[in-house]
């Protein structure tokens, strides 16, 4: 049994602004977009084998899901079955959602983002990796996406460290 976390983050032209250093005085300036070009990056986490899955999409639907929940299966070491912790979208749970045979989804309570661990991921993702960036257009926004994903998974111990929550690294795999 492996235990994992999915969820989307939406990553576009209005990214996010952080705290700089700077001396004590100084208002540093920081580059923020207006425009609306958006991607979803639907990622999923195995904090157990430190190990992750992911699809960008131009659009958050029941498709996309269906096609995250087949790369999740993929993932997935030989022989073994997910549980798939996901939030209560509309195209988690509709019934259109293709579920691959050695998955099983499990739906978090609403309003609580935080037992979701790949939240800690987006987190992390859009203070440090993607913070104070200006994207050219949609192809851009694609390209980044991939690349910061990419970073992640080759950071030995970043899935584990970041989204791993006791519980569910002391599950047998």
């Amino acid at each position: 049994m492996e235990v994992w976390f999915q969820d989307e983050a939406r990553i576009g032209q209005k990214g996010t602004l952080t705290r700089r250093w700077a001396p004590r005085g100084s208002r540093p300036r920081a580059v923020r977009d207006h425009r609306f070009k958006s991607a979803y990056l639907f990622g999923a986490v195995c904090p157990a084998r430190d190990t992750g899955a992911a699809i960008v999409m131009t659009r958050a639907n029941t498709q996309a899901m269906s096609i995250m929940l087949e790369e999740i299966s993929r993932t997935v070491a030989p022989g073994a079955h997910a549980a798939v912790a996901i939030n209560g979208a509309g195209w988690h749970t509709s019934g259109d959602i293709v579920v691959p045979a050695n998955i099983t989804l499990v739906p978090l309570p609403p309003y609580s983002p935080k037992l979701n661990a790949i939240e800690r991921l987006w987190h992390f993702m859009r203070h440090t990796l993607l913070a104070h960036r200006l994207f050219t257009d949609l192809n851009a926004i694609l390209e980044v996406c991939c690349r910061v994903w990419n970073q992640i998974l080759a950071e030995p111990g970043r899935i584990r460290s970041t989204c791993g929550y006791s519980w569910a690294l002391q599950v047998k795999t």
